[in-house]
This record gives structure tokens, C-alpha cells and sequence, in this order.
């Protein structure tokens, strides 16, 4: 099982489980929306926690499945299972320990809060790859201010849990081992209300801009399947990310 759910007190519990480092595959893409969209159904549920096996959340999507010809099936389905969690109809907290990123960092920003464990590294790597991040070109903004968005997009680089709960991505930062017990204290002081009243209070959070993070994702994975991934530049850091070796950039 990639994925694993469990429901009670309304609270519902997803676990990415693809060791060693919960690589997002297509596969489990897939499981992830089968079961957002299972959840989102759930009458009993009030609150959602995302959290993973492993000393590590997620090192993002499998790499291999960003070359020619599966990303194009890959980007759509990426795009789709963030916006599922974009989406999802009640409040979602999202439980991060080690590695989050690339794709997986993509998908916490999709959730309304994040606990990090003292581990934590938040990183969009994509632009060393001679590619881009699609939905954190549309979510990372929403989560952090402008600045710090681009420069986590434009650099690589990334940062600690610390410098990410100064800039108001994470929530609380505590140590390691309490962070799903941290998380689901948090669900609990949630998951004391109205169901009704917490659909509510999400739709009026997220409807500055109604649609706005899903359409604006649609078009730079539009972007990232019509024009990145025509560059030289694209094809060469992915083949080098696959191969072991230094990229040679040829700017175009």
C-alpha cells in the first residue's frame, strides 16, 4: 500500500508509504486522488492530516516520469491530485518531517496548515533540472511572501523549518518525534466543530480568488508541456538528474 487511510473521531489520516524517500509516482498520484476524493465524501469527517513513513515526507515526483513522452500525462496528473487537495472540502493539515520537496513540497502547499518536525527542508529543485515547479508557481505565493516565492523558484535552494515558520509556511516547528502527535492535537481542536460550519469557513478562506490557484496551475502546466519541456535545456537536466552527472546547459 502506497497509500493508507484511516477515519475516526472525524479525523482522517492519509500516509504516504513509497520508502525510501515516498517518491510520487504516477502510481501513487493515483491512490492519492482515489482517496481525496473517498474523503471528501466521508459525512463523519471534519479535518484531514497528510503525513508520511520514513524520516523523510517526500522527495517530490519520480523523475524519469518527467521525460519524454510519460510527462505528458505525468504534469496533468501531478497538476490534478494538487488541486484535489487544493480542493478538498475541509480544513488539512499537512505533518512534514526530512525532505519535502520538489513535487511533494508542491503538494503540502495545497493544505490549510503545516507542522513541521526540527528536520524539515522546503525546497522547489526543480530549476536545477532546467525545468519549473507548476503548481508552486500558482500555490507558493499564497503560502509565503512574493519575494521569498521567487527566490525559492528561481534559486533551488532550499531552506530549514526554522527560516519556513519565519516566513509564515509553517505553522508550528517541534521535534521530530512529536510531529504527528502535534499534527493530530491540532486536528483535534478542529475536529470539535460543526463539519458544516468548517466547510463553511474554508470556502470563505479560499474564495478571494475562487478558481484562481487551479486555473493559474492549468496554465503553467501548460506552459511546462508546450514550452519547457521544448527546451534543450529541459531534456538534458532531467537525462543528467537520471544519469548521475552534471547538466550541460546549452541556454535554449
Amino acid at each position: 500500500m502506497t497509500v493508507t487511510r484511516e477515519v475516526a473521531g472525524g479525523i482522517g489520516r492519509l500516509v504516504l508509504n513509497n520508502p525510501p524517500v515516498n517518491i510520487l509516482t504516477r502510481a501513487v498520484l493515483a491512490r492519492l486522488r482515489e482517496e481525496f476524493a473517498a474523503l471528501a465524501g466521508d459525512p463523519s469527517l471534519r479535518v484531514l492530516v497528510l503525513s508520511a513513513q520514513g524520516k523523510h515526507f517526500s522527495a517530490g515526483a519520480d523523475v524519469a516520469e518527467h521525460l519524454p513522452p510519460q510527462h505528458a500525462e505525468l504534469i496533468p496528473e501531478f497538476l490534478d491530485t494538487v488541486a484535489a487537495l487544493d480542493r478538498f472540502p475541509l480544513p488539512v493539515i499537512a505533518a512534514v518531517r526530512g525532505r519535502c520537496l520538489g513535487g511533494g513540497f508542491e503538494l503540502v502547499q495545497a493544505a490549510d496548515l503545516i507542522v513541521a518536525g526540527e528536520s524539515a527542508m522546503f525546497g522547489q529543485p526543480e530549476i536545477l533540472l532546467g525545468v519549473i515547479p507548476p503548481a508552486a508557481c500558482a500555490l507558493l505565493a499564497r503560502r509565503v511572501p512574493s519575494g521569498a516565492a521567487a527566490e525559492l523558484i528561481y534559486t533551488g535552494d532550499p531552506i530549514g523549518a526554522a527560516e519556513a515558520e519565519r516566513l509564515g509556511l509553517v505553522r508550528r516547528v517541534v521535534a521530530d518525534v512529536e510531529v504527528e502527535q502535534q499534527a493530530f492535537l491540532l486536528a483535534e481542536r478542529i475536529a470539535r466543530h460543526s463539519a458544516a460550519a468548517l466547510r463553511l469557513a474554508k470556502r470563505a478562506l479560499r474564495q478571494g480568488d475562487p478558481g484562481g490557484e487551479t486555473a493559474a496551475m492549468r496554465r503553467a502546466g501548460d506552459l511546462y508541456l508546450h514550452e519547457v519541456m521544448q527546451t534543450q535545456d529541459a531534456l538534458e537536466g532531467l537525462l543528467a538528474f537520471v544519469e548521475k552527472r552534471a547538466p550541460a546547459w546549452g541556454h535554449r
